[in-house]
């Protein structure tokens, strides 16, 4: 029966990896709500600048 869980146990924490990435794929995106909300204009700058650092650059044209 050990040989069955020598099997399983890979495929367990493959499984368990691959559905971990979803959630942090929201990243930073589950404060929107809150930045949103907030009345400091500070807040706002700071989060406008975290989201453009995050976002995917576009490979430039030459």
């Amino acid at each position: 029966m050990g040989w069955l869980q020598s099997f399983l146990s890979p495929l367990k924490k493959l499984w368990f990896r691959l559905h971990s990435t979803t959630k942090k794929r929201r990243g930073i995106y589950i404060l929107y709500e809150d930045v949103k909300s907030c009345p400091c204009e500070d807040v706002h700058v700071l989060w406008s600048i975290l989201v453009e650092s995050n976002a995917p650059s576009m490979p430039s044209k030459q």
